[in-house]
């Protein structure tokens, strides 16, 4: 049963700045869509905190629902052939960006958006993934379907490894057999991250160039979260014709380098989009999220867990960095 309305956080436009608070929305205005989805849990994800300031450069419309994930039941399946109750999770497309996301008890998507929730994973623990974890698992997917890469073949480097993405990565390879160094600037998360599966805590002062077109040959693979300068260095880092899987921007959105990591040592820079991924590949990896591609610890990944009055906060401490792993969103008493 859908209500007339629905309590959701709104970011809108306001002269330069952007105005950001739970409002009460009428049903009809949560968007275009087949299916209703009463929604359990979402994840705070830096994307969102970028949609909600005034140059984030990342919501098409205002006002807007952000959450770019979700978890939940089908409350109407409109044409959808998807039964009422049934758990589903959400991420990518337009949702939280030009389509109200999951930052609401309710939210209405197009039905090819909708991924049934595997079984063996729980709303919350769908969450504790998030996109930041479907972005971690595109990434160890890509770095063994187009990089080769397999375990025992050396260490595979993990960058911005506190953080969501970074930390499901950790998890993930952990648990593939692979040995991960994980690279952070919080030295005091580095038992967490141990905890995780990483074999090595270093600092990220160690992964920033030196200026020289090539360094020491050192990572298997690399899962790099944070763009900039450090995936400079690991370009110029990784063995001869390893790969790196490139997702983040949070260290810049320049990449001051030379082609001579690719020319001379073959190495290859594999971009990760969790957005416009098809939809057969994303569920697949949701499925494969629930099975071989589970993080090791996956419930100590969700680290915080707010409810919508809670979001500001929440909202910048992910910009400002301040993350350790996941915060959940609670939707549902």
């Amino acid at each position: 049963m859908v209500p007339e309305s629905v309590r959701a956080f709104v970011a809108e436009k306001e002269g330069d700045g952007v105005v950001r608070q739970v409002r009460t929305l009428p049903s009809q205005e949560l968007g275009e869509g087949d299916v209703t989805i009463e929604v359990s849990w979402s994840g705070v994800n830096y994307k969102d905190g970028l949609a909600t300031m005034a140059n984030g450069r990342v919501a098409r419309i205002s006002p807007l629902v952000p959450g770019v994930d979700l978890a939940g039941t089908v409350a109407d399946p409109g044409g959808s052939g998807l039964a009422v109750g049934t758990p589903v999770v959400v991420n990518g497309h337009d949702l939280g960006v030009a389509h109200h996301g999951g930052f609401a008890e309710f939210a209405r998507v197009p039905a090819d958006w909708v991924v049934p929730l595997p079984e063996g994973l729980s709303e919350r623990q769908a969450m504790t993934l998030g996109t930041a974890g479907f972005t971690a698992a595109l990434s160890v997917h890509l770095l063994e379907t187009r990089g080769g890469l397999r375990p025992g073949e050396g260490p595979v480097l993990v960058t911005g490894a506190t953080g969501g993405v970074g930390s499901v990565a950790v998890g993930i390879l952990a648990a593939r057999g692979y040995e991960v160094t994980a690279s952070t600037g919080k030295r005091e998360s580095a038992q967490w991250l141990e905890s995780l599966g990483a074999a090595e805590v270093v600092d990220r002062a160690e992964t920033t160039p030196s200026g020289k077109p090539l360094e020491r040959e050192r990572w298997a693979g690399a899962v790099d979260c944070v763009g900039g300068p450090t995936l400079a260095y690991v370009l110029t880092t990784l063995r001869y014709g390893a790969s790196v899987a490139a997702s983040g921007n949070t260290g810049g959105a320049e990449l001051a380098t030379t082609v001579f990591p690719f020319i001379l040592r073959g190495v290859s820079l594999l971009g990760v989009d969790s957005v416009q991924c098809p939809n057969d590949l994303r569920a697949e990896l949701w499925r494969r999220l629930a099975d071989d591609l589970r993080p090791r610890n996956l419930d100590s990944i969700a680290t915080d867990e707010v409810d919508l009055d809670g979001l500001p906060a929440a909202l910048d401490r992910v910009l400002a960095g301040g993350n350790q792993g996941r915060t959940l969103v609670r939707l549902r008493v």
